[in-house]
């Protein structure tokens, strides 16, 4: 709000968490827009915005600057917090906006130097010129100072509270708040609410391992088929040997269990180590006593 006036000493400073939050949120946006503009050409081949992508990027982060710094001095994540730029080298002590040179400068160092760094590594990651490897060598030097010099304004920033980027410090723009600060209410209801739903599941967590879910499904698998009885013929005893109990298919190395039902060694013998209490799904009777299939079936039956 370039309109607001007020004593900058009766402003309170900005919190550091504040405008870190500020950044984050910022971050958050531009990866949400990028997201939703390369959604749009989902069903093109893949690879369409590879060659435009710096290009693309810093036209969206244009029109961005265009509606945030330019027209608010400041960004989607200050407004968001009642926080907004404020032009540090004013002599005067009420609120003065940012002059348009230094909004220009603003969009220069952050729009123009993120396509620079990324258009550079473009085009030198393809071309391995002689000419340019003295440029590139440069470059990546520039790069790394600036790095630096990233790293050590956020450590004066963590000390003293003012200027969370280089952009920020070396245009002489510092974040302060354009509204007084009302009371913060604060409301416990969503805090209990995420409190009792993270004690919930801990709680599932810990229930979950002593729950037999592998005998739960076979009894209710028992439930819901018919009680198969013991076969009055021959052919009813073959027609029960050709699948298994637990997966219905051809039972491999065919084992039964204390009854005439029939399983694959393999399901059968890892239900009996996974539960102690295993009974048949079919008719329910009990048993630990595995052995192999004795009752032999024509070839001429089985098929």
């Amino acid at each position: 709000m370039a309109s607001s006036t007020g004593n900058e000493k009766s402003v309170n400073p900005v919190l550091r968490i504040s405008q870190l939050d500020a950044l984050e949120l910022n971050k958050a946006l531009e990866q949400l827009v990028w997201t939703q503009f390369s959604s749009c050409f989902s069903g093109f081949k893949p690879g369409v915005l590879a060659h435009l992508e710096p290009e693309i990027k810093a036209f969206l982060w244009l029109i961005l600057w265009r509606f945030t710094v330019y027209s608010k001095n400041a960004t989607v994540g200050q407004a968001i917090l009642n926080i907004q730029y404020k032009n540090n080298f004013s002599q005067t002590e009420k609120y003065q906006a940012l002059s348009r040179q230094q909004k220009l400068w603003y969009l220069l160092f952050t729009v123009g130097g993120r396509w620079l760094e990324e258009r550079c590594y473009d085009l030198f990651s393809n071309r391995q010129l002689r000419s340019l490897c003295r440029v590139k060598s440069v470059l990546g030097f520039g790069t790394g100072l600036v790095k630096l010099c990233g790293l050590l304004n956020f450590l004066v920033f963590l000390q003293q509270g003012s200027f969370a980027t280089l952009t920020e410090r070396v245009l002489g723009i510092r974040a302060v708040f354009y509204r007084p600060q009302g009371v913060r209410q604060v409301g416990f209801d969503y805090m209990n609410r995420e409190l009792l739903w993270h004690g919930f599941a801990e709680f599932l967590i810990y229930l979950l391992p002593f729950i037999n879910l592998q005998r739960i499904r076979l009894k209710v698998s028992s439930w819901c088929s018919p009680v198969a009885g013991l076969p009055g013929s021959e052919q009813a005893a073959a027609a029960q040997r050709k699948e298994c109990s637990l997966c219905g298919e051809w039972p491999s190395l065919p084992h039964t269990s204390c009854c005439s039902h029939v399983f694959c060694y393999y399901c059968i013998k890892s239900n009996y180590l996974h539960d102690l209490d295993f009974t048949c799904p079919k008719c329910g009777s009990e048993g630990h006593s595995l052995q192999p299939l004795k009752y032999k079936i024509e070839m001429t039956e089985l098929h």
